[in-house]
C-alpha cells in the first residue's frame, strides 16, 4: 500500500526549510570568500613564482599593504627572508592579512596580539607596524627558528588553539616573501586603481615609506629631506620625513650599497618597488620604475615591462647600473 502523500502543511514546511538551508549556505559560502579575499571584492594583486611553474597567490590591495608592512619591518630590524615567510604565514591564519578590530575575546590586528597577555595596548596592536615589530621580538627569542617547521616556529609566539593551521599557509606566505624583500624580481603586480585614497602624492608616498621602513632606512647616504607636493600622511609632517629626491608628482629613492640596509642592493630595490605596488591603491601611485622593468597601473595584464629608452619613467636600461640592480627606485604618484 503506497505511503500517503505529504499534507499541504508538511510540504510547505519542507520547502521553507530547504530555502532556508540554501540561503544559510550562500551566506556561509559569501563569509568564507570575503574572510579570505579580505571583504575587498575581486583580489587585485598577485604575486607569482620567480622560477615560473604557474605557481600563484591572489590577494586585495589591502592584504597586499599589510603584507609590504610586514616584510619592510622584518628586513628593518634585520630578519632573514624566513623570519618574514613565518610572519606573513602566521597574519594569513590569524586575520587573512586584514587589521582587525575584533577577534576571540580581546584578540586584535594582524596577528590577533591580546593586550591581556601583555603584546601592547589596543591601540598598538592594531597599528601594522608595532604589531609586526612586536611579533618579530618574540621569534627572534625562538632558538633555531629558521630551522625550525613553520608550525612549530609560529606556535612558539602565537600560543595558538589550532598550531597546525599555519602549515597551509606556507606556499603563499613563501611567495609573498620572496617578493616583498626583494628576492625575486617583478614578480608582485596589482591593478592599481582605488575608487577612493586617503592619501595621495609625494608626500604620502614619503611618509608611508618611513611609517614601513623607519627614518634610519631613508637617510643612509645622505637623502635629502623635500617638500614636495600634495597631501603627507596623518601623524607625518611633511617637512619630517626623509627622502630622495622629489620633483612634481615623482619621488626617486636611491639604491646604493649604502641605502641597501645591510641587504643586496638588487633585493633592497626591488623590495622597495613592489612595496611600491602593493601601496598602488592606497596611495594613488601610478607608475614605478626599477632596474630598467616599470609597472603602470591600469593595464590589462598589470605586467612589468621593459623600460622605454629615453622615458621620463625609466629607471636605467637593461645593462646600465640600473639594470643590474643599482640606481634608483622612481615612484609616480596620480597627483
Amino acid at each position: 500500500m503506497p505511503e500517503p502523500s505529504p499534507s499541504p502543511q508538511r510540504r510547505g514546511r519542507l520547502l521553507r526549510f530547504g530555502a532556508a538551508c540554501v540561503v544559510l549556505s550562500a551566506v556561509a559560502g559569501y563569509v568564507v570568500v570575503q574572510y579570505v579575499t579580505g571583504g575587498a571584492g575581486k583580489p587585485g594583486c598577485r604575486v607569482v613564482s620567480a622560477q615560473g611553474g604557474g605557481t600563484t597567490y591572489e590577494f586585495t590591495p589591502e592584504q597586499a599593504v599589510n603584507a609590504a608592512t610586514i616584510a619592510a619591518v622584518g628586513t628593518n630590524r634585520g630578519m632573514p627572508e624566513r623570519a618574514v615567510t613565518i610572519a606573513l604565514a602566521t597574519a594569513l591564519q590569524e586575520s587573512a592579512l586584514r587589521n582587525l578590530d575584533h577577534g576571540d575575546r580581546d584578540s586584535l590586528g594582524l596577528f590577533q596580539q591580546r593586550p591581556s597577555q601583555g603584546w601592547g595596548t589596543a591601540q598598538e596592536v592594531t597599528d601594522p607596524t608595532y604589531a609586526a615589530n612586536i611579533f618579530y621580538e618574540h621569534l627572534a627569542k625562538v632558538p633555531d627558528y629558521t630551522e625550525l617547521p613553520l608550525t612549530v616556529a609560529a606556535q612558539r609566539v602565537q600560543r595558538s588553539g589550532y598550531p597546525e593551521a599555519y602549515a597551509k599557509h606556507e606556499p603563499d606566505a613563501t611567495l609573498l616573501a620572496a617578493a616583498l624583500t626583494g628576492t625575486s624580481a617583478a614578480t608582485l603586480t596589482c591593478k592599481g586603481r582605488p575608487e577612493t585614497a586617503t592619501a595621495t602624492g609625494p608626500d604620502a608616498v614619503r611618509a608611508a615609506l618611513v611609517r614601513d621602513f623607519g627614518r634610519d632606512a631613508l637617510e643612509q647616504a645622505g637623502a635629502q629631506i623635500g617638500t614636495g607636493t600634495g597631501t603627507a600622511a596623518a601623524s607625518t609632517p611633511a617637512e619630517d620625513v626623509p627622502a630622495a629626491e622629489t620633483s612634481g608628482r615623482t619621488v626617486t629613492l636611491p639604491v646604493t650599497d649604502a641605502t641597501a640596509a645591510g641587504r643586496g642592493v638588487r633585493e633592497r630595490g626591488w623590495q622597495l618597488a613592489h612595496w611600491a605596488v602593493a601601496n598602488a591603491s592606497a596611495l594613488h601611485i601610478e607608475r614605478v620604475a626599477y632596474a630598467g622593468r616599470e609597472w603602470v597601473a591600469g593595464n590589462t595584464d598589470s605586467t612589468w615591462r621593459a623600460t622605454r629608452t629615453g622615458g621620463t619613467a625609466a629607471a636605467g636600461a637593461p645593462g646600465s647600473a640600473a639594470g643590474a640592480g643599482t640606481g634608483t627606485v622612481r615612484i609616480v604618484t596620480a597627483q
